[in-house]
């Protein structure tokens, strides 16, 4: 990696994964004042992975998205929760044969489910959370009733790097996934490059367990529903002497919360998607900051735009500047971090949006 005064490249190799992210990039989207097809013939619903929707993460936030949104229209809606992989396609099939003109699917398992459905269907508008679509040979797919909402969550989690490696005391940090998935490794890239610049920057050697991103290498769960092995990985990393751990595996970061209170050790939690702080209020304590996916506001709006009739399937990517990934507040970690530190973050998330410091995953949509 190669930093100049003001602008950082933070590059790496090709990532391992299934799905390949469209070029295109559209603004956040936003409401119109057309009035489009009228609430009472508006049916919104939503298909989730089997992480379900009170997985505490970008399943719940997702549901309370479109929850908010058929508030605010005035209509009700209708939801398939998937207990396993092989209910995707039966799930969002279920959606249509109850009337649904849109439907909202949650996650980048849901891809082809997703667009085999559309294909079909061409008449019912979808939204698919953390995935766009692609061909079976693993080219890049649009439709033109899908649309595809994407996090460059690589620059929130430069931050929290950077906020890793400044407030650790035993100079190790680490971070796992749940499976090398793209929307998984950007996190884990962004935070490994965020550590990265903050020891060039401060002359330190602060070390990162669990991912090498120019490998593309890592530590992973195999899955994102065993909290177990997610205790027993933040386990050897706490053995390693890492004191701050990035899980980036749906519901176990539980186990790496079970992980440190049984070691008894001064270890901290970053958390993903949302602020687990408020979604997650058992391990308050542990929480330094989360990186979070404003998939609530985000699904909210997109909604509420099908329901005006202004849908559009030009991707949603939510960076730093449009504000569709951020830094969870430090509540009650505040008192431990350097305020020093907290202005140095507030500097290089100006940096970023201005262009000043350019993050980049092998998984950054485009």
């Amino acid at each position: 990696m190669t930093i100049t005064t003001r602008k950082a490249t933070l590059g790496g190799l090709a990532a391992l994964g299934v799905v390949a992210l469209l070029a295109a990039c559209a603004p956040a989207p936003t409401a119109s004042s057309s009035d489009g097809a009228a609430a009472s013939d508006f049916l919104p619903c939503i298909v989730s992975d089997f992480g379900g929707f009170d997985d505490k993460s970008f399943n719940q936030s997702s549901y309370d998205g479109i929850k908010q949104a058929a508030d605010e229209i005035g209509v009700e809606f209708k939801q398939a929760e998937s207990k396993s992989e092989d209910q995707y396609d039966s799930n969002v099939s279920s959606m249509v044969e109850q009337g649904c003109n849109f439907i909202l699917t949650v996650g980048f398992a849901l891809a082809n489910a997703t667009r085999d459905s559309a294909k079909a269907n061409t008449d019912v508008e979808y939204a698919i959370i953390d995935s766009s679509l692609s061909n079976d040979d693993f080219s890049p797919l649009s439709l033109d009733n899908v649309k595809p909402v994407l996090y460059d969550t690589a620059q929130a989690a430069f931050l929290a790097g950077y906020l890793a490696a400044g407030t650790s005391k035993t100079g190790t940090v680490a971070t796992y996934g749940g499976m090398q998935y793209p929307s998984v490794t950007i996190f884990m890239d962004g935070f490994a490059d965020g550590v990265t610049y903050y020891n060039e920057q401060k002359g330190t050697d602060v070390k990162v367990l669990g991912w090498d991103k120019a490998a593309q290498t890592g530590t992973f769960a195999g899955g994102f529903d065993d909290i177990s092995q997610g205790k027993t990985l933040s386990q050897g990393f706490i053995d390693q002497g890492a004191d701050i751990i990035l899980p980036v595996a749906g519901p176990l970061f539980q186990g790496t919360a079970q992980a440190i209170q049984d070691s008894g050790k001064d270890v901290a939690i970053i958390g993903v998607d949302s602020d687990l702080f408020e979604t997650a209020p058992d391990f308050a304590p542990m929480y330094l900051t989360s990186v979070m996916k404003q998939m609530t506001d985000a699904t909210k709006q997109i909604v509420v735009d099908a329901s005006k009739g202004t849908f559009s399937a030009d991707p949603y990517i939510g960076t730093l500047e449009n504000k569709g990934v951020d830094l969870a507040p430090l509540h009650d970690w505040e008192s431990k971090v350097d305020p020093a530190l907290v202005k140095e973050l507030d500097a290089l998330k100006a940096d970023i949006i201005s262009g000043a410091i350019t993050v980049e995953s092998p998984a950054t949509p485009q």
